[in-house]
């Protein structure tokens, strides 16, 4: 029977001797002591622990061993840094038959989950192993009934934590806010508000934590005194204990942790509000990191959400409280946010989906995901070692990554509508030649329309045409010209592009641009997108620390050469012969239905003639013939162009054919002309 003498293992010796008096068996009591993690462990290990402290601990054992089996009971104690190791060879030594365990493991093994001696017990001893579980065994009989705990209803909790709610803005004044209204005077004010909002978040706990740091990425939800203080709104979570991380993993392996990982490192790399990350090893010697969601994370959040839901429903109709925040808004997004962080399956996916896209690239990387380990609570990823950004190495390495990082998130954001939304250089690591994106946590998504929309908004501003970046703004916000003063929106957007205009073009941010826009449009109630602001944000810390690898580096000129590759692209996939010949017989399909439309309406073709008369209108019908045969010599010479090119193309006809279509379109053109020209019928 192996002890550490604690309660509930006392309770499996008790069961052990019971066990070896029925069957007349010897009882071995065996108890491992822990060396002194600061002394010299030798061959004889003893020599690393208190002499009186052994002697000690072999006298109480005996004593104990003795009360329970007389003389067929002995104890020994062994001095050992791995119980479950030393327990499997005394009973080796001992000749065995049978190993007693109690579940709750080992107590006096302080090393960080190793307290599953049971299990490692169970799969390297020769012998039958029986596991106690000692949390029925109380001293009585085994079929006592406990009295059922009392049932929590729902609505009690959540009163309970209103209350706890209100108490604590209460406490800080926040309430205050609610009843004052922006304006131009208001900024000390809204920043000894936003002062206090932050320090009741910081008390109520991670649910409020995360809204304050969604908040901050949301200057068109709130002000910005609030954005600068909730940008310093950090998770002030304790870690989780050893047994609640066991907990986690073995409900999410379904097996015990031993089975999958050899050790994890018992200090956490991060600790937040949803999750706790650990260094590990697997049982196949990989070496990774250990994302495990704390228990009760989730229930916690959905409860905290449906009050904040009840509450944007209350106060939907208060003007006062909306010219500071929208409730409902912030709600919805602050959902969204945390129902994708709080299902780890899903950042895996955007794991593997960020790969696909950054193939292009063979500086830029992403760790991999151990599949077969991960969970909606438990995601498994190869650990990146490396260092931060400014470990790189200076030299052509590091400048072309810095390059292929700025343009990656133009292929992000442009291209495939994608992207790593978080990505502050402690989110990026350099090792081996490669910057490493981690935690996708957070992403952004963005529709074909909002892409386009950026490039238009891009491209009008380097063309620093403020007229047409007026109406891409508003374009992308959905707004009527009507509801928004366009002169003076156009004027604060013009002012924006003289301050930018005079930068070299190293200096221009694409980030701070875009969000010096986003709040342009705020004063004036044009709410862009959402995804538009988060995009700005990442665009922002993206080349932040571009910088830190390449200050040298040309934002605009690496997204010129881009746009223009992606353009060249799209148009040589068009230019390929079988594109141009499946368009082109396209085209001429709908030509000849039109022609054969047109033909009918004016009595070319045989058939009922559409026939309109208009009264009082007498030069109608002379106009409406005109455009007709315009349009009929226009659709012909276009179907003669496309015919040329096509067959120039070709080497199955001969030369002289793309000579008389072109011949032909080229007639048919100038009758184009000529007919244009005519002012005559």
């Amino acid at each position: 029977m192996a002890t550490d003498r604690s309660e509930t293992s006392e309770r499996a010796v008790q069961w052990a001797a019971d066990l070896a008096g029925r069957f007349a068996a010897e009882l071995l009591l065996v108890q491992v002591v822990l060396p002194d993690p600061g002394g010299d462990v030798r061959s004889d290990a003893e020599d690393a622990v208190d002499e009186h402290l052994l002697t000690a601990t072999r006298a109480e054992l005996g004593r104990l061993a003795g009360e329970l089996a007389g003389p067929s009971g002995r104890a020994r104690v062994v001095v050992d840094d791995q119980p479950a190791e030393a327990i499997v060879n005394v009973a080796f030594e001992e000749r065995a038959d049978v190993i007693v365990v109690g579940n709750a493991g080992m107590s006096g093994n302080k090393k960080f989950l190793l307290a599953n001696v049971p299990n490692r017990i169970t799969h390297t001893a020769h012998c039958t192993v029986i596991t106690v579980n000692t949390s029925s065994l109380d001293g009585k009989e085994s079929h006592v009934v406990h009295a059922p705990e009392p049932v929590v209803e729902e609505d009690v909790l959540l009163t309970g934590r209103a209350a706890r709610i209100a108490s604590v803005v209460t406490k800080h004044g926040v309430q205050e806010l609610f009843a004052r209204r922006k304006g131009p005077s208001g900024g000390e004010a809204n920043r000894e508000s936003a002062k206090r909002l932050r320090q009741a978040f910081e008390e109520l706990g991670p649910t409020f934590c995360k809204l304050g740091q969604v908040l901050s990425t949301r200057p068109d939800l709130v002000p910005p005194e609030y954005i600068d203080e909730l940008a310093a709104l950090r998770d002030h979570v304790p870690p989780l204990t050893e047994a609640e991380v066991v907990e986690v993993m073995e409900e999410e392996l379904r097996v015990p942790w031993d089975d999958v990982f050899e050790s994890i490192d018992p200090e956490p790399l991060a600790t937040g509000s949803i999750a706790q990350v650990h260094r590990a090893l697997l049982s196949t010697g990989e070496r990774v990191v250990v994302k495990v969601q704390r228990p009760g994370a989730r229930d916690e959040i959905t409860r905290d959400l449906g009050l904040l839901g009840a509450f944007a429903r209350k106060t939907a109709d208060r003007p006062g409280l909306r010219q500071i925040v929208d409730p409902a808004a912030v709600v919805q997004h602050l959902s969204e946010s945390l129902q994708h962080e709080l299902d780890f399956r899903r950042e895996a996916q955007s794991i593997e989906r960020m790969r696909e896209i950054l193939t292009p690239y063979p500086h830029l990387g992403v760790p991999g995901v151990y599949h077969d380990f991960s969970t909606d609570r438990l995601l498994v990823m190869e650990e990146i070692e490396g260092g931060p950004l400014t470990s790189a190495p200076i030299g052509p390495e590091r400048s072309e990554a810095a390059r292929e990082l700025i343009e990656s998130y133009y292929r992000q954001i442009l291209t495939e509508g994608f992207f790593h939304a978080d990505p502050h250089p402690g989110n990026m690591k350099w090792w081996d030649g490669t910057v490493y994106f981690l935690d996708f946590g957070m992403v952004g998504e963005i529709g074909p329309d909002l892409r386009e929309g950026l490039v238009l908004l891009l491209m009008s501003f380097w063309q620093e045409d403020e007229a047409f970046l007026t109406e891409t703004v508003l374009n992308l916000s959905g707004t009527t010209a009507r509801d928004v003063d366009i002169d003076g929106l156009q004027v604060e957007i013009g002012g924006l592009l003289g301050r930018y205009r005079h930068l070299p073009l190293k200096e221009l941010q694409l980030g701070p641009l875009l969000q010096d826009v986003t709040t342009v449009a705020i004063r004036y109630d044009v709410p862009l997108p959402a995804t538009m602001i988060l995009t700005g944000k990442a665009l922002a810390q993206v080349q932040h620390a571009t910088a830190e690898l390449d200050p040298e580096v040309d934002v605009f000129a690496v997204a010129g050469r881009y746009l223009a590759r992606t353009t060249f692209d799209k148009l040589r996939v068009v230019a390929r012969p079988q594109e141009m010949l499946y368009e082109g017989q396209k085209f001429r399909a709908r030509v000849g239905k039109l022609l054969e439309a047109l033909e009918r309406l004016v009595g070319a073709r045989p058939g009922p003639n559409l026939q309109v008369e208009f009264k009082g209108f007498e030069g109608v019908e002379v106009t409406v013939r005109r455009a007709s045969r315009r349009l009929a010599f226009a659709l012909a010479a276009a179907g003669a162009f496309v015919a040329t090119g096509i067959t120039a193309d070709s080497t199955q006809v001969g030369a002289w054919v793309p000579i008389t279509l072109g011949t032909i379109a080229g007639i048919l053109t100038f009758g184009l002309l000529g007919d244009a020209l005519r002012r005559h019928r």
